[in-house]
């Protein structure tokens, strides 16, 4: 199973990326469109950890891991949608042509 390591390894550089995206831009709406971006990417890395851990280990211990890292990485993912989504439509009302 070599997807899940390295979609783990992309989706942490793309976590890393919009983090210092962050840094870079002095917008404060752009720095919260990056924020939300990379919860995407975090919430993706812990789903795919999860994934992963689980079928690498197949215990309870790891399932049990696995389920927690999967419902923050749900969490995360969900949240970082719906902030992605509000600030890119708020970036267009504000800057209408």
């Amino acid at each position: 199973m070599i997807i899940f390591p390295i979609l783990i390894t992309l989706s942490a550089v793309f976590w890393i990326y919009y983090k210092v995206a962050i840094l870079k831009t002095h917008d404060g709406l752009k720095q919260r469109y990056f924020n939300a971006k990379s919860r995407l990417c975090l919430g993706g890395f812990l789903i795919f950890f999860a994934i992963n851990e689980y079928l690498f280990y197949q215990t309870q211990i790891a399932l049990l891991i696995g389920i927690v890292f999967l419902i923050i990485g749900v969490m995360q993912l969900n949240r970082g949608l719906k902030e992605t989504k509000h600030y890119r439509n708020e970036w267009k009302r504000l800057n209408q042509a």
